[in-house]
């Protein structure tokens, strides 16, 4: 939150990939090149027979009209050749961008402005360790990532350039000698790497204290990094408020920030250009930070109307086109030891197997539990050594050398210390001078000077990622459990990124597990860089998986999973100390007690309508106060849009557009103007927790902007309204009852590697949009965006799925996009109106219901 860099400015560095060829593609494109041939001929077949080299046994893929695949196959080996297969059809572009961006390997396909890129990913090692975790993989899991990978080689061997996916012919121009080569296991693992990455915790609060420290006091920053609100929001383990039953709250977070650097320009200049390397990788996910979360509930069959339990989930990333999920079926013909497999779900391409969803007995779902897996450290360099409790150590370096489409190679040296890679570096002249003018600082505490002026300081990072893990292994053994206990023992593996498992099964139990590796430091809580130096702040072992997190049918009969904190302040491990504050977790637990309450029987119906829920939090409690300040002209009128109004910031709604108005100029005219750059407030859960905490201190000099004429909370808001009417006429008309939250919150569906290019045909090509919205940030309906950036959506529930115990085939389930990655297929964005009014596909599962769904059948059938 706060601490990703607006949109436009990452967007750059993708209209730098076609920088010069805008004249070039508008003649090929338009005059010459993609005509209706060119876009369609990648277009997959979907019926008939197929011969495919190593299979065993025929195949059989079912698709409905949504084009969602549905693969019975005789032995698991085949099933996964199949999904490779299948994936490949549809989204073998995806794939091969995203290997490229895991490798570090994006100027091999963009040239030399992805230089920087590769250069930080490969410093921060993913191909490396995914190739380290392959060779540690057990023989029957490597055996389903072969399987797959030699699937979506079978296409690749009839299949290429513009044949397999428009964007080759678009690559064409620039980069004509360009060839997939064949996939990997190691393709497929590089992209939990990605996944870990994009859902890494707390690193950017970490270094936006740090920059903050430039400016502000210890207990300025512990006000902009609030602690959870154990007192008024539920935990996972424990649900209702720790104040509803008499626990003691910690100031937790709060605590802890008091010990920041208080840092000089040079440690803020450091930190800046680390935050620049951090937003020059793509995000895979979405954009780093406050708004990656996710919703997820179980509710116990004694509360729903079939006396089975249901299970709900959405996960919250940023938008992408295709959507970043592909929903498919993978059954054995015949269930047996060898062949354990009858699932369904979201899976991702380039990775086997499924990841939400649920098999015949069981269903799960995810959120991220955002532990502090990540720190930053500050290192005494000097030449080719590090220091380390007194010795110096040779720093480990790694060579590696970077292939540019177009020109020559960029040779690399990669450098490592105990902790982890040195992802940038500072003057030690810098850090003297720090250390003189803040010698009390706690935290890093005084950093010494040297005489010696080959000796600097630089930054490392030490990641649990970056350690080999189980987590592909994990993945299967979850999609082939069968009660708690096999769930449980597959979580224990899924070792990174670390999520909130919920579960659910056909005899009616319903439960919660936190899995992963998450670390026990010896000394600090992670919310800031330490020194590197000394062991005292190394970590010391991790916690034991029988003692993260858990509950098994809790005597309220529901789990709600929603990024909160999952523990209570007397937990005995530091999980994290930058918890989402749980506004989404406290509404949904509110509407399941009132329903509950009302002895209403809970349905996948209403699980459904509370996905789409969209009361807003920060408009209950910031409209009250707005309605007591004296406003005059526009800001008068629109101020009348809020009487009766319910808080619902829906699309159609004219008071949420207003609000909102009013909420971003709030943040901008309080912080973000005010605030080192890169650490506004970007609107989400920090920001509500900021400004309620603030309604209650009028006097607080946070209300003061001279540069404005505020001085005081009234002055602040009765500037705001008006400010922010006049930004509503100039978007919307005089008339502020036709205002709209939708006209502004609107949603871009982008291609993810060529939809920024600058370039209008490839835009028009790719992209989708835009479409109107209601949601907003921490809203059930989590629909967010930026308010560093504008009003325009960031992240989005990308999925959501409710699932019936009682009968699969009443579950129902939903895709940001399509199945297709191919722009112009009938199933390219043909779920997306659904998605954007929270409606949902029946979900089919039992083979007579797919049967009945199927409206595409294709054989694939051992070559001969």
């Amino acid at each position: 939150m706060g601490t990703d860099a607006p949109r436009s400015k990452r967007h750059r560095r993708w209209r730098r990939l076609f920088a010069g060829l805008g004249v070039v593609l508008t003649i090929v494109l338009v005059v010459a090149g993609l005509g209706v041939w060119t876009v369609t001929r990648s277009f997959p077949t979907l019926s008939g027979e197929v011969n495919i080299a190593g299979l065993r046994a025929p195949v059989t893929v079912l698709r409905d009209e949504a084009g969602i695949p549905q693969i019975t196959a005789t032995t698991a080996t085949d099933l996964f050749l199949a999904e490779g297969y299948v994936h490949a059809q549809d989204r073998f572009w995806e794939m091969d961008f995203r290997r490229h961006v895991t490798a570090g390997r994006l100027a091999e396909l963009f040239g030399e402005s992805q230089v920087g890129t590769d250069t930080f990913v490969r410093t921060l090692g993913w191909r490396a360790v995914a190739e380290a975790e392959v060779a540690l993989l057990d023989p029957e899991t490597l055996s389903y990532f072969q399987a797959y990978a030699d699937g979506v080689n079978a296409y690749l061997k009839t299949h290429e350039g513009a044949d397999v996916s428009v964007e080759y012919a678009v690559l064409a121009v620039q980069n004509p000698g360009y060839k997939p080569e064949p996939w990997t296991p190691a393709d497929s693992v590089s992209w939990i790497k990605a996944m870990a990455w994009d859902l890494r915790s707390n690193l950017d609060d970490e270094i936006d204290r740090a920059e903050l420290a430039t400016a502000l006091d210890p207990a300025q920053i512990a006000q902009l990094h609030p602690s959870y609100p154990y007192d008024s929001h539920p935990t996972i383990v424990d649900g209702p408020p720790a104040a509803a039953t008499g626990a003691t709250v910690s100031a937790g977070a709060a605590e802890a920030t008091a010990h920041v650097l208080a840092a000089g320009d040079g440690y803020a200049s450091a930190l800046a250009s680390l935050r620049t390397s951090l937003q020059s990788v793509p995000e895979l996910l979405g954009p780093a930070g406050g708004e990656i979360g996710s919703n997820s509930w179980v509710v116990g069959g004694d509360l729903t109307d079939t006396g089975k339990p249901i299970l709900a989930n959405d996960l919250h990333l940023g938008p992408a086109l295709p959507s970043i999920w592909y929903q498919v079926g993978l059954r054995c013909s015949t269930v047996t030891a060898d062949c354990p497999f009858d699932v369904a779900g979201y899976s991702f391409s380039g990775l086997p197997g499924v990841i939400v969803g649920h098999n015949s007995r069981v269903a799960w779902g995810f959120t991220n539990l955002g532990p502090d897996v990540a720190d930053l450290y500050v290192e005494k360099v000097t030449g080719d050594t590090y220091e380390y409790d007194g010795a110096a150590k040779p720093l480990l370096v790694r060579n590696e050398k970077i292939k540019v489409a177009g020109g020559p190679g960029v040779k690399i040296a990669i450098r490592s210390t105990e902790h982890g890679p040195i992802v940038s570096g500072l003057s030690g002249s810098d850090f003297a001078r720090i250390a003189s003018e803040y010698p009390q600082s706690a935290g890093l505490a005084a950093l010494p000077g040297t005489a010696d002026p080959a000796m600097t300081y630089e930054l490392s990072l030490q990641w649990t990622a970056l350690t080999p893990g189980r987590t592909a292994s994990a993945i299967f053994a979850m999609s082939r459990a069968t009660d708690w206990e096999s769930f449980r023992a597959a979580a224990s593996k899924f070792d990174v990124p670390s999520q909130n498992l919920i579960y659910a099964d056909v005899d009616g139990n319903i439960g919660y597990q936190a899995p992963g590796v998450i670390p026990i430091r010896v000394t600090g809580d992670g919310t800031v860089p330490v020194p590197g130096w000394t062991s005292q702040y190394g970590w010391s072992g991790y916690i034991p998986f029988d003692a993260l997190p858990q509950v098994f049918n809790p005597p309220s009969g529901y789990i709600v999973a929603a990024n909160n904190a999952a523990v209570g302040p007397g937990y005995p491990h530091l999980i994290t100390a930058d918890w989402d504050l749980g506004y989404r977790a406290d509404r949904i637990t509110k509407r399941l007690t009132a329903l509950i309450e009302a002895g209403t029987p809970l349905t996948v119906d209403l699980m459904g309508e509370i996905q789409a829920d969209e009361y807003s939090a920060i408009a209950a409690a910031l409209v009250p106060v707005l309605q007591t300040i004296p406003a005059s002209g526009t800001a008068a009128e629109a101020q009348k849009l809020f009487e009766d109004w319910d808080f619902t910031v829906a699309a159609d709604s004219a008071a949420a557009g207003y609000f909102n108005l009013v909420w971003h100029t709030l943040l901008d005219e309080m912080f973000n103007g005010t605030l080192p750059e890169g650490t506004g407030m970007a609107g989400g859960d920090r920001s509500f927790a900021v400004v309620t905490g603030l309604l209650a201190e009028p006097s607080s000099p946070w209300w003061t902007n001279k540069r404005l004429g505020a001085v005081s909370q009234s002055s602040m808001l009765k500037r705001v309204l008006q400010d922010a009417a006049a930004e509503g006429t100039r978007r919307m008309g005089d008339d502020v009852s036709t205002w709209d939250w939708g006209h502004l919150h609107t949603l871009e569906l982008t291609n993810q590697s060529l939809g920024k290019s600058g370039i209008a045909p490839i835009e028009w090509l790719l992209n989708r949009g835009p479409y109107e919205l209601g949601g907003g940030s921490s809203v059930v309906n989590a629909q967010g965006s930026d308010a560093t950036a504008g009003y325009e959506v960031d992240w989005v529930p990308s999925m959501r799925q409710v699932i019936s115990l009682a009968d699969f085939d009443q579950s129902v389930w939903i895709n940001l996009t399509g199945a297709s990655g191919h722009a112009f297929h009938p199933n390219y964005v043909d779920q997306t109106p659904l998605w954007q009014r929270n409606e949902t596909r029946p979900w089919p599962f039992t083979p007579a219901a797919l049967t009945t769904s199927a409206t595409d059948t294709l054989r694939l059938l051992p070559a001969r």
